[in-house]
């Protein structure tokens, strides 16, 4: 790892620039899949957090090709990348769960687009079925891969408020299994799901570290209208964090990974439409710059 003066944890752009020595960018795909959360195998209602969209706002168009969906991107941030290349994003809903011919199709369009370095395959651990495993691994043996775990929290209680539909065992043995294949994981974490105070929160980043996740994913939970957790904060209001209580959760969590430990995301993105609370999670810009200054001022690495 090379020490970048100018950040005080880890980052995705970090790791980039010391593989590959350039900025690298994501595009985000739809690959047109489902959930078992949502199509009746485990429940149709989803965690109660997701939108219509699979909590993929940003993604291609899943009625369009792998290839098209990429190109149709290249040119919105053509401005920004030139010559440059990406990493092919699957994103929204469960991107492991589909017939193994069919995930093997979308993954290889992908990896075989000339911009393409490799991808990332977001997923629920317990959609790492044998020979789903056995796929990530050939594919891990040639091209730079990562499987992106929606963990959100390790407490079972707070799981099953959310309806997430596993118990965290389950993780911990898609974790395992990542690991003895030298898969990349990244485990995703949410601060402010309802009645999930403090202690419980770091706690999952303490679990997120113990599982060996190569990086770590960190979301303000976001209020989306037309969700499950509208209907219930509108019915029962729970405690919004405010920025200030977030910063300083974050930067707890900061202090605690490991100095290797790639930090994909301390905040997350949502439709300015479509969120409801936290209000200030809108603004990216000033959450990351008072990260930052918090980091600074304490004096943190």
């Amino acid at each position: 790892m090379t020490k970048n003066n100018n950040r005080r944890f880890y980052s995705l752009n970090d790791y980039f620039k010391d593989k590959f020595g350039e900025k690298i960018y994501k595009v985000s795909l739809d690959g047109g899949f489902t959930c078992p959360n949502r199509d009746g195998k485990i429940s149709r209602g989803g965690c109660i957090f997701c939108s219509d969209s699979g909590s993929g706002e940003f993604t291609g168009d899943r009625i369009k090709t792998i290839t098209t969906q990429i190109d149709e991107q290249l040119i919105f941030l053509k401005d920004k990348i030139g010559e440059g290349k990406v990493i092919a994003y699957f994103q929204n809903f469960t991107n492991t769960y589909a017939d193994i011919e069919y995930l093997r199709k979308m993954y290889y369009e992908a990896l075989e687009h000339p911009k393409v370095i490799g991808i990332a395959i977001g997923t629920r651990p317990d959609c790492l079925d044998e020979d789903v495993l056995i796929l990530l691994k050939e594919i891990n043996d040639k091209y730079l891969l990562w499987v992106e775990l929606g963990l959100q929290t390790s407490d079972d209680r707070i799981a099953k408020l959310i309806n997430r539909g596993y118990e965290y065992p389950i993780y911990e043995k898609a974790a395992e299994n990542l690991r003895n294949m030298n898969i990349k994981f990244v485990a995703h974490m949410i601060i402010g799901l309802p009645e999930e105070e403090r202690g419980g929160i770091i706690k999952t980043a303490e679990d997120i570290i113990k599982s060996g996740a190569w990086g770590i994913k960190i979301h303000s939970l976001h209020i989306i209208k037309g969700t499950s957790m509208e209907t219930l904060y509108k019915k029962t209001p729970f405690h919004i964090f405010s920025l200030v209580e977030y910063v300083e959760l974050v930067v707890t969590i900061l202090r605690l990974i490991p100095k290797d430990m790639v930090v994909h995301r301390v905040t997350g993105d949502g439709k300015k439409d479509e969120v409801i609370e936290p209000i200030w999670s809108l603004n990216k810009r000033k959450v990351l710059n008072e990260i930052e200054k918090e980091l600074k001022r304490r004096d943190l690495y």
